[in-house]
């Protein structure tokens, strides 16, 4: 992590005027925090004990709306995990204040210095997250996972859980986690490649402060632990999306390849990062190729996880099965419930499933709303995400008004309507900008641009194309 040269104090206004721009509620209504308080004073008393199941958290350090907690057991040949979430819908009622706050944000939204959480915090940090501070309810997802990795959801509870330990990415070892931890990983990850999934996961780009208040901007990049803790993930998600899709009902997460206009795009910035990519290699061969360590090949690897045409949420229906072509397989978001809406309703529908019943019907008729609600979520996510990423990049330029930079064109994107003009990757530096309409350019040209100071309009770099 770089710290940025904020000399104009850009960064902490800046991020006052985006949560502005994009509507950022600053906290909860009044109404749904004392619905909060009051839901988080419920005491389980239909859910089986399991809490001397040795489960534990893994996450960030800094974070307690924590989601999931895991155990890990053997079974022959076979491995079978417990894989704890948050019981969100033990707390929160179909039209309540805290579910209708809760449709009104969709997500939580994340900035450098705060978040806008979908559930207030009396109940995400505190009554349902899974801290170790005594016992919490929540859904067990349990999945028996074969030597070749192949997934099958066994069982379906809610239950009391006692998280034994808050371990943390940076710190956690070995001897903390249980065992058949990083062998559930291996069979998760042996099976995505054997599928053809695609492994595109770069540090994630990132603006943050510290305890300081300085504001930093780099690569975070990804621990061994963070990625086998995602397999844990992975595999109930798979998990879930067979036992629902069998069962002809869910809300299934979906994403189509690639087009041929993106990997056109996407061979232009390899270009501009000096890459070769042979005409014969494809995609998925580049990307196996890419170490996220190194920050040039991390530019790339962002550049790839945005060139699909997105991620969307679809409910189940007759005439083909749901494909997420990232990761070869029929997938669902269902471990997440405190940070994302949609998880909610998809463990309300595999706990029915699971145990004989029918879903209710409640939860059919938010599988067919939902898929609008998180895309208007995702969208402003996305947008929130960039923007903060534009702050950055004008405070990493500061000073640099005026200086020269190699760029290549990978995109002309809208501009022959005259709303964007050409999109340009500095060749030096991870910063992505437009370029005016009027410029004549193509796909692939390279360029010498220069820095013209940030637009005031949007916060954002603004460069002009010297020759």
């Amino acid at each position: 992590m770089k710290a940025l040269r904020d000399r104009a104090g850009l960064l902490g206004p800046g991020l006052a005027r985006i949560r502005e721009r994009f509507a950022i509620p600053p906290a909860f209504p009044a109404g749904v925090t004392a619905a909060a308080r009051l839901a988080a004073q419920r005491v389980p008393n239909s859910h089986v004990d399991r809490t001397a199941v040795p489960f534990v958290t893994l996450d960030p350090a800094s974070s307690t709306d924590l989601d999931q907690a895991f155990a890990i057991e053997t079974a022959g040949s076979d491995l079978v995990l417990h894989y704890a979430i948050a019981d969100v819908g033990f707390f929160v009622k179909d039209g309540d204040p805290i579910d209708r706050e809760a449709w009104a944000r969709g997500t939580t939204t994340y900035f450098p210095d705060g978040k806008a959480g979908l559930h207030p915090p009396e109940l995400a940090e505190a009554a349902a997250s899974l801290l170790p501070d005594g016992p919490r309810p929540a859904l067990i997802l349990t999945t028996r996972i074969d030597p070749a990795g192949a997934v099958r959801l066994e069982q379906v509870e809610r239950a009391l859980v006692r998280s034994r330990a808050k371990l943390a990415y940076a710190t956690v070892t070995e001897a903390d986690l249980p065992a058949g931890f990083a062998e559930l990983a291996r069979r998760i990850e042996g099976a995505a490649d054997r599928r053809g999934a695609s492994r595109v996961d770069p540090p994630q780009q990132e603006v943050d402060r510290d305890d300081a208040g300085r504001y930093h901007l780099g690569f975070r990049p990804r621990r061994l632990s963070e990625d086998r803790n995602a397999a844990l993930s992975l595999a109930s998600n798979l998990a879930v999306a067979d036992a629902l899709y069998q069962a002809r009902t869910g809300l299934f997460r979906v994403m189509p390849p690639p087009d041929a206009r993106a990997e056109q795009r996407l061979r232009q910035t390899a270009a501009a990062f000096s890459f070769e990519w042979p005409a014969a290699m494809t995609l998925a061969q580049l990307e196996r190729s890419l170490d996220p360590a190194n920050p040039r090949d991390a530019a790339l690897m962002l550049e790839i996880r945005r060139a699909s045409n997105g991620a969307s949420y679809v409910p189940w229906r007759s005439g083909g099965r749901p494909w997420h072509a990232a990761l070869a397989a029929t997938y669902v978001h269902a471990t997440a419930p405190l940070r994302r809406l949609a998880d909610r309703y998809v463990l309300e529908a595999v706990h029915a499933v699971s145990n004989g019943r029918p879903v209710a019907p409640e939860v059919e008729l938010a599988f067919q709303r939902l898929p609008d609600v998180m895309a208007a979520a995702g969208a402003r996510d996305g947008q929130v995400e960039r923007a903060v990423v534009d702050l950055a990049e004008v405070a990493l330029l500061s000073g640099q008004e005026g200086a020269a930079f190699d760029a290549v064109v990978t995109d002309l994107g809208p501009a022959q309507s005259g709303k964007g003009g050409a999109r340009i990757q500095l060749c030096d530096l991870p910063v992505v900008a437009r370029i005016g309409p009027g410029t004549p350019t193509a796909p692939g040209e390279r360029l010498k641009v220069r820095y013209e100071g940030p637009d005031p309009q949007r916060d954002a770099p603004r460069f002009t194309r010297l020759r």
